[in-house]
């Protein structure tokens, strides 16, 4: 695709991370090493099960954020392979909810009706149609007049039932494409400052003071039953929220220029490397040594019922591994990175269809207490778990991150 990569980097990323052998994936199986005679394409295998199983714009359904994540990682598969089959899978989906004036099939109410713009920008800039131009245009129109908080957070939801609320998981949904968009339409420097405030308008709200990480929610009204009547921040510390504003951060530094012009903006630059790091410490702290993995209560691995969660696992695996290439943090996190990534591919397993199949991925979740997030379903091949390991297979395995921008001269 037409894409500036920001950075380049050695070749093969198992060599670059120390990841110099994968463990088995599932019970049947084979070891594969970088010494194999035949390597598979992992990537391809868990995308071409997908479209075996969902071949049609329909059958992947309506306009959202999870199929728009596993497209992200449909859309980078092509983008290495440039197998036509990917771009045309992407763009059979978006095709069948954008009319030719960009007009999206939906009512756009929240952040995560926003992040399939995405692709929007992926398939302008590989196919020059300017109906996905006008699409990302008017996605990135929602954000001039959305709702805020006091201090300038975007609200998660429009909606009266969600007011005044930021969840973790609208970093992610909002600001890459934020930025993706400005580099096609212009205003790259405003972008740049909005992410960039807005990532720690969502940290100071949600950081624990007291202990690793972030919580999943605030509600500045306090009115929720779920928000704390002094902190207003929601009581537990989901995985794959946490997974979110991590992807966030590295996308979004990928798109800040190294050095900006802006004096304010280098501090932010500055204070956003610190975030990365802090939260990297926390991960490698919080891994589960046996696995390598997390678990969907991340703080919290020897309460009775949690478990290891699959997609947030691909997306810390990811945010470490960029970290360390861009040089956030050391190469003391390699290790991590390659316990990460081999716990994650532990969750595959070979299929009676000849094909790898992705395990113990958590489903969409609201903000709730600690019973909510322990009785989520499980289920294979989710979009938030296959998308999520896509983008990571492909930073891992091929350093291509997913945050494509034409980066500023300046």
């Amino acid at each position: 695709m037409k894409f500036v990569r920001a950075v380049m980097f050695c070749g093969l990323t198992l060599s670059c991370t120390g990841i110099d052998a994968q463990t088995a994936i599932g019970t049947s199986a084979p070891v594969i090493t970088a010494a194999s005679a035949h390597v598979p394409d992992i990537s391809k295998d868990i995308l071409d099960t997908g479209m075996s199983r969902m071949p049609t714009a329909a059958s992947i359904g309506e306009w959202g954020y999870a199929p728009a994540l596993y497209l992200m990682g449909d859309l980078e598969v092509y983008d290495r392979t440039h197998d036509p089959k990917y771009l045309a899978y992407a763009k059979n989906w978006m095709d069948s909810h954008l009319d030719a004036g960009g007009n999206v099939d939906m009512s756009i109410d929240s952040l995560d009706h926003i992040m399939p713009g995405n692709l929007a920008v992926a398939l302008y800039q590989e196919t020059g149609e300017q109906r996905y131009k006008l699409a990302a245009e008017k996605l990135a129109a929602h954000f001039t007049n959305y709702p805020r908080t006091r201090d300038g957070g975007f609200w998660h939801m429009m909606d009266d039932a969600h007011a005044h609320q930021l969840w973790l998981d609208g970093t992610y949904m909002a600001l890459p494409f934020m930025l993706r968009e400005a580099s096609i339409a212009g205003g790259q420097e405003k972008a740049e400052k909005e992410a960039a405030v807005q990532l720690l308008i969502y940290g100071s709200h949600l950081r624990d003071p007291h202990g690793p990480l972030y919580f999943h929610a605030y509600d500045e009204s306090g009115k929720q039953p779920w928000a704390d009547p002094v902190t207003h921040r929601s009581p537990e510390k989901w995985g794959r929220s946490i997974g979110w504003y991590c992807m966030a951060l590295v996308d979004v530094l990928d798109a800040l220029p190294q050095s900006p012009r802006s004096p304010k903006l280098r501090e932010q630059r500055k204070q956003l490397i610190a975030i990365v790091q802090q939260a990297a410490s926390d991960l490698k702290s919080l891994q589960d040594p046996k696995t390598g993995l997390w678990f969907q209560l991340i703080e919290k691995p020897t309460l009775a019922g949690n478990f290891t969660e699959t997609s947030s696992s691909s997306m810390f695996t990811y945010f470490l591994d960029v970290s360390v290439k861009r040089g956030y943090i050391d190469a003391s996190y390699k290790p991590v990175v390659s316990h990460g990534y081999q716990g994650v591919l532990s969750k595959l397993v070979n299929g009676d269809d000849g094909r790898f199949h992705i395990t113990d991925i958590g489903e969409g979740s609201d903000v709730g207490d600690q019973a909510y997030y322990l009785t989520r379903h499980r289920y294979p091949d989710d979009f938030h778990g296959l998308g999520a390991f896509l983008l990571m297979n492909e930073e891992v395995q091929f350093n291509r991150s997913a945050m494509h921008l034409a980066k500023p001269t300046r």
